[in-house]
């Protein structure tokens, strides 16, 4: 089974990016197969609302803003779980997750049962790393993503400075668990 870990932070030695490793660790200790995706590394601009607010995204359900989300796109859909972590800025993901789920959502949103997330779980983490503010409005707006593009809410985390340790422990399980229920 192949999970996909969306990172969104910048700081590859942060709260963030620690968080990524223990779900990308939680879906190995299953077997399963654990990718992490570096949001911040790749070039995804924002979307274009083209042609009078939908472009070829309603109809042919591909975005024609060229960059490296249509690759991430098929690999998207492919994959067979996600998680999902960003870092909490101003209550709301970072603005590489809100790039990348904003376009992705457009893709897939208005597809119903046929989107390439149908059914397919999600665990998304809001990581607030300074004053630990903002992590439930943030997750608020991750859980109506997962909601549009049709996915399932496998779980919801939120984490910051002061629960790193045992929020690591949990991302880890969860995503084990996770990893374990797609199995065949």
């Amino acid at each position: 089974m192949n999970v996909v870990v969306f990172s969104s932070s910048p700081n590859k030695d942060g709260l963030t990016a620690a968080c990524a490793a223990a779900a990308v660790e939680g879906a190995l200790l299953t077997g399963g197969h654990a990718e992490e995706v570096r949001l911040n590394d790749l070039q995804i601009g924002l979307c274009q609302a083209c042609d009078n607010g939908w472009g070829t995204c309603l109809k042919e359900h591909e975005c024609q803003v060229e960059d490296d989300f249509q690759a991430l796109h098929a690999r998207v859909c492919q994959a067979d779980a996600y998680v999902l972590v960003t870092p909490v800025y101003w209550g709301e993901m970072s603005e590489s997750a809100k790039a990348f789920t904003d376009r992705l959502r457009r893709c897939e949103a208005t597809r119903g049962r046929e989107s390439g997330l149908f059914g397919k779980p999600v665990i998304a983490v809001a990581a607030a790393g300074d004053s630990g503010n903002g992590v439930i409005t943030c997750l608020s707006s991750m859980e109506r993503w997962i909601e549009h593009v049709q996915a399932r809410k496998f779980d919801l985390i939120p984490v910051n400075r002061w629960s790193r340790e045992y929020k690591l422990v949990a991302i880890r399980t969860a995503a084990q668990a996770m990893t374990q229920e797609i199995m065949p």
